[in-house]
């Protein structure tokens, strides 16, 4: 026995020198290609009792080297690799133990084996689509994507079965949840809070099993064609509204804007009249003035006793009297009440009249 063990130590040396090798290669096919390569070194025919005898090789010989084989055997089956972004579950008597991480990894063979491989990279789920009834009793047909990332690979395969199933259905009876809270023109205007609602709900709920969910998109709402013929003439309608609205707005400042003009104009016009009453009022207080001291000299003529000055006023009156007459637009025949000779004469007094002022003016 101790002749076995003594040659089993370079062996176990060679052995750890293998077990060094695989933290760079494939283990699994590296024990394959070592026992093809053994079977073709040692042929069977080598085991048999003649060919020993032969050979010379003893029973000793023999175990040991079956020892040997069994021993490399073990080493390389205990030895896993796992690959960036995995994580291998691994069980003792169908007990969960741990979970391998990504590099190189030892198990106790034959005992501890690997039943799942989690992927922990993010992943996608397309939501298939499904008729969702809102709060005022619109049909629309919805779907949606969901981004999600294993965080615990032990949770995600052992407290729930079938994980992309169970977010699927997860994220349909949310978004029928979401959406059926909310009337039409919310759903089709507020995409981002519905995604918001839906991340936190699904991303509470997924948490026991060790899930992120990191993004929830809406992908598309199609409401009814009618409802979408609806809605177009309703937009085409608040469109026209909106320019009536306008329209009447110009036109109801452009009112403003003549009335403003009128209202200047009219002030304008009172103004000039009000300029040019007060130039008629001057000029016949002038005209007043005027003939108030034309009637003071004639007065003052009758006073010193002259009797032309009468005949000068009267005259004056009748000359007037007969300008009016003459002019009217209602008369095409003049009559005159009194001898032509009494108006030459009234004349006569004006023309001594003046002739009699003339001469005092000089002598004066």
């Amino acid at each position: 026995m101790k002749r076995i063990l003594a040659s089993l130590k370079p062996l176990a040396s060679i052995a750890i020198v293998f077990i060094v090798l695989l933290s760079f290669f494939d283990g699994e096919n590296i024990v394959k290609t070592f026992i093809g390569q053994l079977t073709a070194f040692f042929p069977l025919s080598l085991f048999s009792s003649g060919a020993m005898a032969e050979d010379g090789i003893g029973g000793a010989s023999i175990f040991t080297i079956i020892v040997v084989v069994l021993v490399v055997v073990l080493i390389f089956s205990g030895v896993k690799t796992v690959p960036q972004g995995s994580q291998h579950n691994v069980e003792r008597f169908g007990r969960f133990t741990k979970s391998l991480t990504p590099g190189l990894n030892f198990i106790v063979p034959f005992i501890d084996r690997i039943v799942h491989k989690v992927n922990m990279m993010e992943q996608v789920i397309d939501i298939q689509q499904q008729s969702v009834i809102s709060r005022d009793n619109a049909a629309i047909v919805a779907d949606g994507v969901v981004f999600y990332q294993i965080l615990d690979a032990a949770k995600a395969t052992y407290e729930v079965s079938r994980l992309d199933v169970a977010m699927q259905n997860l994220c349909l009876t949310n978004i029928r949840t979401v959406l059926g809270a909310m009337n039409l023109d919310e759903i089709l205007s507020n995409r981002d809070e519905i995604n918001a609602k839906l991340l936190s709900v699904v991303d509470a709920a997924t948490d026991p099993w060790g899930v992120k969910v990191t993004r929830i998109e809406i992908k598309d709402l199609e409401p009814p064609k009618d409802l979408v013929e609806a809605m177009s003439r309703q937009m085409k309608a608040e469109r026209q509204k909106r320019a009536d609205i306008l329209e009447a707005e110009g036109k109801r400042q452009s009112e403003i804007l003549r009335a403003e003009g009128e209202k200047q104009a009219a002030i304008l016009d009172a103004e000039g009249r009000k300029e040019s009453a007060f130039r008629d009022a001057e000029a016949r207080e002038r005209l007043a003035e005027a003939e108030a001291r034309a009637t003071q000299l004639v007065s003052d003529a009758i006073k010193s006793g002259d009797a032309q000055a009468i005949n000068y006023f009267v005259a004056q009156k009748y000359v007037e009297a007969l300008q009016a007459i003459g002019t009217a637009e209602n008369e095409k025949l003049v009559l005159l009440p009194m001898e032509v000779s009494g108006i030459l004469g009234s004349l006569a007094g004006i023309g001594e009249l003046s002739k009699n002022i003339f001469n005092n003016n000089n002598s004066g």
